[in-house]
């Protein structure tokens, strides 16, 4: 989930009042050699064309992650940062109708329609978390920190049950009715800011009928759902039954110091009908796709960032698309959306030789390849 360093011009954007420090970010202008990874630009089309959806809902909606972020530094307003991904779909479109390979899959494409901002860590933010954690403290130069993240799979149960003792509930009966503002105006007095995820497990909320389960996991399912945002519920023959996604949290941050068994945070569930990734509320998020996807810090980035992430010179193309609670105040790091996996030890298998470090570009149209 990370970048790192080189040279800038030193002032910060005015924007957004978190935007990353220039000096992180410089504009690339030579040419890139070696290969792009092979991907699905029907799915990359997919995942941008739903984040311009998302981005066209305006800075009004979505402060936090409806803004230009660090590419304004280099002439990159929102709406360059939206020609970018339709730009993507356009070239998706022209290439299935001709019947050709993908021209997203061409280097030398790439480097003839994008303008390429190298992006590099901050230093600063990497020492203060790197105790006892060999990822961050094994950094190389020119390189972001990629961890992976999954779509977790479960078998679940509608019953409680001694194997599936823990439930994903919707969020609490006191605010159904209410829109994400409504609740945080009442935050001192609804359900969902009373109780740390350690009290959830405890069996409160039945206890007090406070919240409808909607389905029961192990304790290791749900950790992992937790963690991952997102959860498919398999059928008897290993079909997806169900999807649920995060809905709103109890308020607590999330603490990069602490194992997940220890976190506070708890998040309520709703029912989706397909994999999402960011959206303030559950009321409309974004739908995201594996191997085209990465989580940033949105705050620092801004939405919808197209990222070319390099390896020996294999390149692949992703959409930041996705956050999550480890990514407050980070600029060192992305999180790479692997596909779907029961647990840990199921994705490190597929994922055994996938590098843990990256360069990381940020990618603008040209003007002139937008005309």
């Amino acid at each position: 989930m990370n970048l790192k360093l080189l040279t800038a011009s030193l002032f910060l954007i005015v924007s957004h009042p978190l935007v990353a420090k220039a000096s992180n970010f410089t504009i690339e202008n030579k040419a890139l050699s070696g290969a792009m990874t092979p991907l699905s630009s029907d799915d990359l089309c997919d995942v941008a064309s739903g984040t311009i959806n998302y981005l066209d809902k305006g800075k009004a909606y979505d402060g936090h992650a409806n803004h230009a972020g660090i590419s304004q530094q280099f002439g990159g307003d929102l709406a360059r940062v939206k020609a970018t991904l339709a730009f993507i779909c356009k070239v998706n479109q022209q290439d299935k109708k001709a019947g050709r390979q993908s021209r997203l899959h061409n280097i030398n494409f790439i480097n003839r329609h994008f303008e390429m901002v190298r992006w590099l860590p901050d230093q600063q933010q990497v020492a203060k978390f790197s105790h006892q954690k060999p990822l961050l403290q094994n950094i190389p130069d020119g390189h972001l920190l990629l961890t992976k993240y999954y779509i977790k799979k479960a078998k679940g149960s509608a019953t409680q049950s001694e194997s599936t003792p823990h439930a994903l509930y919707q969020i609490p009966h006191d605010e159904a009715s209410l829109t994400l503002e409504q609740a945080d105006a009442k935050k001192d007095h609804i359900t969902r800011y009373q109780y740390t995820k350690q009290q959830v497990l405890s069996g409160v909320l039945d206890k007090k009928e406070l919240a409808e389960p909607m389905v029961w996991l192990s304790r290791s399912d749900l950790e992992d759902t937790l963690m991952q945002g997102t959860v498919m519920i398999e059928d008897a023959a290993g079909n997806p039954k169900h999807f649920f996604n995060v809905h709103r949290n109890n308020g607590i941050a999330y603490d990069r110091n602490l194992k997940k068994e220890q976190q506070g945070r708890y998040w309520y569930f709703k029912k989706t009908q397909s994999v999402l990734g960011y959206g303030k509320d559950a009321s409309y998020k974004i739908p995201i796709k594996p191997l085209v996807t990465v989580a940033g810090d949105l705050a620092h980035l801004g939405l919808g960032k197209l990222i070319m992430l390099s390896h020996n010179n294999q390149h692949r193309l992703v959409v930041l698309a996705d956050t999550g609670g480890a990514f407050e105040n980070n600029q060192y790091q992305l999180d790479y959306l692997g596909g779907y996996f029961y647990n840990w030890g199921d994705y490190i298998n597929t994922y055994r030789h996938f590098p843990d470090y990256f360069e990381a570009r940020i990618l603008l149209l040209k003007e002139e390849a937008s005309q």
